[in-house]
């Protein structure tokens, strides 16, 4: 069977859900090779085997923390030529996206970006995605080179599939490019205590209903009890009530969540673009024409005031 290269997301050791959810996709179409690069990268052999990698290529070297990108790019290059995969899988994020397109180009591929789904082809991996702020799904291939695909997190579940997993060092050269851009600070983020935002499994979101930045305790209230991320519309990120990283939709972060609760979001194409592939959605607005309601599973016609305290209590209630 081909082997499809899996591009790992880790820190320090610990390798992040949308990094085993690949691993998920890989076996499908192939057996799965996972990199890991930077500190602590032999650290994530194990739990890469345990969720069915065959084989950990790792390399540990300074110039990952120290510089942007082109050293992973670098690395990932490196592993490509080592395995000659059948396909590349790498997380959908910021970097990631950007990892995945320097790699087509040098290798001279197709680049397939936010894939929700993978299934095999018989002219290759088949990748699934949602088009024009996700009012299509489309299905497509790449036609030239080996595949480099992107996937969305909480695309597919993390399934327990025991691997070899056999570590093996990789050779990296990098490239006179590595260095040139250089990291020359870093802020830690303040840590809410809460999952983030495009890994978690349920997502409550609060607009330009919430009517204040004091008002959004309410939306952490019902994000909390359910063990959730918090995002807000563009409109509450502009209005200066929550922070821009918390922002969903397309000019912010695209989510995929089981459960997306938008409280007071009326529902614009710009918000819909990030959260439309949310596997249920729910929707309190006290405006019964609110666009948000032609996309829902479940609408609740009313006040978020009165309605979200009530369903954070009772969950409260039903916990205890």
């Amino acid at each position: 069977m081909a082997e499809v290269l899996v591009y790992v997301d880790h820190v320090d050791g610990a390798v992040r859900k949308p990094t085993l959810e690949l691993l998920t996709l890989a076996r499908r179409v192939g057996e799965p090779v996972a990199l890991a690069v930077g500190a602590g990268a032999a650290g994530t052999a194990a739990t890469l085997a345990e969720h069915g990698a065959v084989k950990v290529l790792t390399h540990e070297a300074s110039e990952y923390a120290d510089y942007l990108v082109v050293p992973k790019v670098d690395a990932l290059q490196a592993a490509y030529d080592a395995v000659s995969p059948a396909a590349v899988l790498v997380p959908s994020s910021a970097e990631g996206k950007e990892i995945a397109a320097r790699l087509a180009v040098r290798i001279g591929s197709g680049v397939i970006t936010d894939a929700t789904d993978l299934e095999a082809g018989e002219q290759g991996p088949i990748a699934t995605q949602s088009a024009f702020a996700a009012s299509f799904t489309t299905k497509s291939r790449v036609s030239r080179g080996t595949p480099v695909i992107t996937v969305k997190p909480n695309s597919a579940p993390v399934e327990s599939a025991p691997a070899a997993g056999t570590v093996e060092a990789l050779t990296v050269t990098f490239s006179e490019q590595a260095t040139g851009t250089k990291v020359t600070a870093r802020t830690p983020r303040e840590s809410t205590g809460r999952p983030d935002l495009t890994e978690a499994a349920i997502v409550v979101s609060g607009g330009r209903g919430v009517n204040g930045a004091e008002n959004f305790t309410v939306i952490e209230a019902l994000a909390d009890s359910l063990g959730a991320a918090v995002g807000a519309s563009r409109a509450a990120v502009d209005a200066g009530w929550y922070p821009h990283s918390n922002q969903v939709g397309q000019t912010g972060k695209s989510v995929s969540p089981q459960l997306y609760i938008a409280n007071g979001i009326s529902g614009a194409i710009q918000h819909r673009a990030g959260m439309q592939t949310s596997k249920t959605i729910v929707a309190v607005n006290k405006d019964a024409e609110a666009p948000i309601f032609d996309l829902v599973d479940y609408g609740v016609v009313g006040d978020l005031f009165d309605v979200v305290p009530q369903l954070t209590e009772e969950i409260n209630t039903r916990k205890g």
